[in-house]
Order: structure tokens, then C-alpha cells, then sequence
């Protein structure tokens, strides 16, 4: 996934990148990846390999044609071999990719998920980076490695955590979902429909008709979504957040969030926190 970004500054997000040779013509069965720098948005692309990729600091966002999916911290995106995709890795992303061949993991390849991994699988990932993916040639240790691996993600699948927002191939609603995640501070639905050249009517009724939620809806869930990846990857406080994603004061916010994580923003924070960020392993 992060292999054929480019920096944000040389990338087009409408360029199609087709199947990206992630092994570039090497037969290895399991490899790793580590990305570390600025923000870098991919164009839609596809690998031959199932990819797991684990978010050691920042926030990745991964969109494929049935959903836009939030990868926070401490949590890895699932994305099958096949898959098409795009992805954008916010400032100061730091993430470890595994990958695999479709034969170790024979499971799950409908769509993308994001998962809350155990931390035996995120030492697991992070001890990978000494067996690069492009490696010219496989080896037994290795190979029973990356198996291994496999078979505890195959079983991580299993427990996936709902960090999703509908998509649709709507112009309008497309342009609207879009402009409400870049405005989440202080957007209304007037100011979608001012920005995109719809009635605050035409777009209420086509949003609705169109993902079966309400634009409100929507807007919560994605600032319940972005809440989640600053919480955990910013030093902002609560309040600082809160207001952050749109809110007037911190008790609405902790209350709202309460109702949609189960949890308040402090023990969220502490929860996802409470693990020191993994060490990088130079590859090779």
C-alpha cells in the first residue's frame, strides 16, 4: 500500500496505478515494509499479495469502492490480495506493511478491515521488517515465519472494528462526504450545499437516497471517526479535540462519544494508549 505512494505534492489521487509488483519479481512467500515521512496520497491500485498494515503513529485512511475506512494508531488495516484501493497516510505516518502470499492466508478476501490486533501479532509485524517483501528469494525460516503470522491474522480477522464511512459513486454525494470530512469543525449542511452547487433540500433527499443514512448522520460518524485517530495520535487535550471535530463544549462531545465508542475520550485514550509505540527494525 505504501510502495507505490508518491509525496502528496507529485501524486494525483485519480491516477490509476492498475497491479503494483509489491515482490518487484522476487518469489518470497511473506515480506514487510516500513514507512516513515509525510503525507502521501496513492492512486487507486491493487497488489497479487494480502497486506496487513499496523499504524505505529499518525492516521491512514483507506478507501476502496465499498467504504471509506480510518486506520488510528495501535490499529491495522486488512486489505486482500485483489483489492482495489487508495490510500492516504496523514503527516508524520509512521506504519509497518506486512504482506503475504494468497496461499498462506486462504481467508477473508471480500473486502478491507480494520482490526484492533493482539500485541503478539504487532511484535510479530515489527520483528518482520527484517525480511523485506522485495527480497530476491524465499528461505525456510522465513516462510515458516510468515505462515505462522498468518494464521494468527487469519484469526485477528474474526474481530474487526466497525471504522467505516459509506462511499458512493454519486457525484454529488461523493463531493458532499467529501467536503463535510475536510470542514468536520464547524461544517452545516447549507454550507455542503453552497460549496458543492446543490439546495440544502436536493442534497438532503439524494444523500439519503443514495447511502440510507441522513447527512447527519454521516457527519457524526465521521467526527466520531476522526476523534478516534486524534485522541490517541495528537498530544491535544479532550477540549482541544472536541472542538477539533465540531463541538461547542466537552461534555456534549464526551457524552456523544460515549454513546458511539462504548467509552469516555479519557479511558479510549488511555485504553489505545497504554502500549509504548513499537521500535522500528532497519530492513535487511
Amino acid at each position: 500500500m505504501t510502495v507505490s505512494a508518491r509525496p502528496v505534492n507529485e501524486a494525483t489521487e485519480t491516477a490509476n496505478h492498475g497491479l503494483v509488483d509489491m515482490r518487484r519479481g522476487g518469489r518470497a512467500l511473506g515480506g514487510s515494509h516500513l514507512y516513515e515521512g509525510e503525507r502521501l496520497v496513492t492512486g487507486w491500485h491493487s497488489h497479487d499479495l494480502h497486506q496487513i498494515e499496523y499504524a505505529l503513529s499518525g492516521v491512514v485512511e483507506v478507501e476502496t469502492a465499498a467504504a471509506h475506512y480510518l486506520l488510528p494508531p495501535r490499529q491495522a488495516a486488512w486489505i486482500p490480495a485483489g483489492l482495489d484501493h487508495r490510500t492516504t497516510l496523514n503527516s508524520a505516518v509512521r506504519t509497518v506493511a506486512v504482506l503475504f502470499d494468497p496461499g498462506l492466508i486462504p481467508g477473508p478476501g471480500d473486502r478491507a478491515r480494520i482490526l484492533a490486533v493482539p500485541p503478539l501479532i504487532r511484535e510479530m509485524m515489527v520483528y518482520s521488517l527484517r525480511w523485506p517483501i522485495a527480497r530476491p528469494e524465499p528461505d525456510a525460516v522465513s516462510s515458516d515465519f510468515f505462515r505462522t503470522l498468518g494464521h494468527l491474522v487469519a484469526d485477528a480477522i474474526e474481530d474487526e472494528t466497525p471504522l467505516s464511512l459509506p462511499v458512493s459513486a454519486d457525484p454529488i454525494v461523493a463531493a458532499a462526504m467529501a467536503y463535510t470530512r475536510g470542514h468536520l469543525a464547524g461544517v452545516t449542511v447549507g454550507e455542503v450545499g453552497r460549496a458543492i452547487g446543490v439546495s440544502e433540500r436536493t442534497l438532503r433527499r439524494q444523500f439519503h437516497a443514495t447511502v440510507g443514512i441522513s447527512w447527519r448522520t454521516y457527519l457524526l460518524q465521521a467526527r466520531m471517526l476522526r476523534a478516534m485517530a486524534l485522541l490517541p495520535g495528537t498530544g491535544a487535550s479532550v477540549l482541544e479535540v472536541s472542538a477539533a471535530v465540531g463541538f461547542d463544549s466537552v461534555s456534549a462531545f464526551a457524552r456523544t462519544f460515549a454513546q458511539h465508542c462504548g467509552e469516555t475520550p479519557s479511558s479510549y485514550r488511555r485504553r489505545v494508549s497504554s502500549a509504548p509505540p513499537l521500535a522500528g527494525r532497519s530492513p535487511g
